[in-house]
């Protein structure tokens, strides 16, 4: 049970706290008065404030839609205006335009393209919007007025511009490759470059708004004009050098050393002089010959210009490809790419067709030459070939994408001359073969046939053009001439390519062919000769002359290709004629031979028998050394081994002879007179000898 002390203050407790909630809950109720005046007051405020929204959005719509309706009208009228003043300018564009049009584009073609920009917008306008419009044939006629102005502006500018290449650097170009020091590539500046500038807008412009493809007609008239122009110009330069200073020259670069400019010969690719050097060469050694009879012309005697032309000519062809080259070039940036072939070929055929044209004529003059034997003249086709062939691939190159008629004509002109070449050769092999023998045209003193260093020469150039003859040969299927098979390993996808070891076999063979039919001709010419000594003097030395050529300009090397043993047998021959020649000295040593002499007794008179036997054997030897020394001094033997060896021979088989014969009947008392027919020493008889082959002495 609580005590009622705590269960008062229990009381008094709970008394206290409902009476502070009583005050709580008091406070609440007078908040949520207060609440919910403040609440209706707010409605009420909102209320009013959505009621002036309304009013004022129903007052400011209207505006906002009037004044959108006033800014689109006025951006109209800006329009309007706008096109208004667009359209005003097109009829202004000629009146505006006419004076720059009528003066034309030289000097201001920046502001004359400008103008023409606005005539054609202004036809374009006219065209769509006015087609009946005065103003449209107006501008139209201002138009082509421009336009042509524009394409005698390009013409102006082409041919006051374009100027023929000049040879000197023509020259320099083209034998750049060839030089050992290393010196600036040459550039060909065709055009100023402001002036080319020029010409490619309006080259452009003409294209793109012009449709017109006339200038290219001009374009390439012009250029082709020029490039034939350098070509002839550097013919011409080779003429004229030739005939002032013997040799072309090409100075030092213009405006490109500072240095003055020193003379450079230019290279000669490979023409017959090497071969004529070599004869100079051999007659300084005592090889040369003397005038023959022979139906060939001489080749000593071939015209020197026959070398400047075939200089001249070859000089051409590089010049054309490099100048070809460098006017493509200028072409791309000129000529819309679409038209840049054919306006190329058109370009190049003035050039191109004198090139072929010049190298028919040499054809033509090569066959003509043939007719009369005039080999020397022939022999121009060999470097002009071997350079054509050499160049064939630049050519190509070159000429890639112009028409197959274009093409064709240097693998034509090849074909030409291959074959003529051909014809040359076997021409002359039956020439060599086939020439006559003329008495009255034989060297009177045994010497070098003119017919023998003829053939030597003509060979002697197939050196420098060992792969050209061969392939000429090959052209014509020679091998079955030959009885050389052909093996398809040896030749390529070309019927008239041939491996270089095809062609040398074939080449060789040819040449023994010719030496073949020489020996053959000299065997015949040598019966001309009555006394037998000569005949093997004649023999002698035209072998001596062939294998001594052979062996000093490596003709042997190729000889020896099919034929090993022709040295050996041209010494066989030369040694055969030697002792040929020795025995005509057989009439004289026999007087004095020791089977011929009488036999008797030492210190035992002598029989008037005995005594005129020894008188007729002395005199025998004196008549017939003296005999055979007057006839044989008058005999050449140019070369002086030769004539050495075969004196010295001669002279030691002699002196022995009469050596002996005059030891045994020198102190015989044969005669009362002896003097008269022991004429000779030993001595004298070894000096005249020596005097033997020798015109001077």
């Amino acid at each position: 049970m609580i005590p009622p002390q705590e269960a008062s203050a229990r009381r008094r407790e709970i008394e206290d706290k409902l009476k502070q909630e009583e005050e709580t809950l008091s406070f609440i109720r007078d908040s949520l008065e207060k609440s919910d005046q403040l609440t209706k007051n707010m409605v009420s405020i909102l209320s009013s404030f959505e009621s002036r929204l309304m009013k004022l959005e129903n007052s400011i719509i209207p505006v906002h839609k009037q004044t959108e309706n006033l800014q689109r009208l006025q951006e109209n009228v800006e329009k309007t205006l706008s096109c208004l003043d667009h359209v005003i300018s097109y009829y202004h564009v000629a009146s505006d335009t006419e004076k720059i049009i009528r003066e034309g584009p030289t000097g201001r073609l920046e502001e004359y393209l400008g103008s023409m920009a606005k005539i054609q917008k202004a036809v374009e306008y006219f065209q769509d919007n006015s087609p009946d419009s005065p103003e449209l044939n107006k501008v139209k006629l201002l138009f082509e007025r421009g336009k042509e102005s524009l394409e005698s502006e390009f013409r102006s500018l082409m041919t006051r511009h374009s100027k023929v290449v000049s040879p000197v650097l023509i020259l320099d170009l083209i034998s750049g490759d060839d030089e050992l020091e290393v010196q600036e590539d040459v550039v060909l500046e065709h055009l100023p470059e402001s002036v080319l500038q020029d010409v490619v807008r309006i080259s452009r412009w003409l294209v793109e708004y012009g449709r017109n493809q006339d200038f290219m007609n001009v374009y390439y008239q012009i250029r082709s004009s020029q490039l034939d122009r350098s070509i002839k110009g550097l013919k011409e330069h080779f003429r004229k050098s030739s005939s002032s200073s013997g040799v072309p020259y090409s100075p030092a670069i213009p405006n490109k050393r500072k240095d003055t400019p020193t003379k450079k010969p230019v290279k000669r690719p490979g023409t017959i002089r090497k071969a004529q050097n070599l004869l100079k060469q051999y007659s300084q050694h005592g090889l040369d010959g003397k005038k023959g009879g022979s139906n060939l012309i001489p080749l000593e005697g071939r015209d020197d210009m026959l070398d400047v032309e075939t200089d001249a000519y070859i000089h051409c062809v590089s010049a054309f490809v490099k100048l070809a080259q460098s006017e493509y070039q200028l072409l791309m940036e000129v000529i819309p790419e679409h038209h840049q072939k054919k306006t190329f070929d058109s370009l190049i055929q003035d050039a191109l067709d004198g090139l072929m044209l010049e190298g028919e004529n040499i054809v033509s003059a090569a066959r003509k030459a043939i007719i009369r034997h005039d080999f020397s003249t022939v022999l121009t086709v060999f470097p002009i070939l071997r350079h054509l062939k050499q160049t064939k691939p630049e050519f190509d190159h070159v000429l890639q994408g112009t028409a197959a008629s274009t093409k064709n004509k240097l693998p034509g002109l090849i074909t030409s001359m291959e074959t003529i070449g051909a014809k040359a050769l076997e021409d002359f092999a039956d020439n060599i073969k086939n020439d006559p023998d003329k008495e009255y045209n034989m060297p009177k003193d045994g010497t070098v046939h003119e017919l023998t260093s003829n053939a030597i020469l003509f060979l002697q150039q197939l050196l420098d053009f060992q792969e050209t003859a061969g392939a000429m040969l090959a052209s014509q299927v020679l091998g079955d001439t030959y009885n050389i098979p052909l093996d398809p390993r040896e030749t390529s996808s070309s019927a008239t390519s041939y491996s270089s070891e095809f062609s040398k076999r074939l080449l060789s063979t040819y040449i023994c062919k010719v030496l073949g039919n020489l020996q053959l001709n000299l065997l015949s010419k040598s019966k001309v000769y009555e006394d037998p000594a000569l005949s093997a003097i004649f023999l002698h030395n035209n072998y001596n002359y062939i294998l001594k050529s052979l062996e000093k300009s490596e003709l042997i090397q190729l000889v020896a290709v099919t034929q090993k043993t022709a040295e050996r047998s041209y010494r066989e021959h030369i040694e055969q004629q030697i002792q040929t020649y020795q025995r005509s000295w057989l009439k004289v040593t026999d007087y004095i031979a020791e089977k011929n002499l009488p036999v008797f007794q030492p210190g035992v008179k002598l029989r008037d028998k005995e005594r005129q036997m020894i008188k007729e054997r002395f005199k025998g030897f004196n008549d017939g050394l003296e005999e055979l020394c007057k006839i044989q001094k008058a005999w050449a033997i140019p070369d002086t081994e030769q004539r050495d060896k075969i004196r010295q021979a001669q002279k030691s088989i002699v002196k022995e002879t009469y050596g002996a014969f005059l030891h045994r009947y020198g102190s015989v008392p044969f005669t009362k007179n002896p003097e008269k027919y022991i004429k000779y020493r030993v001595e004298q008889v070894g000096d005249m000898i020596d005097r033997l082959f020798d015109t001077s002495a």
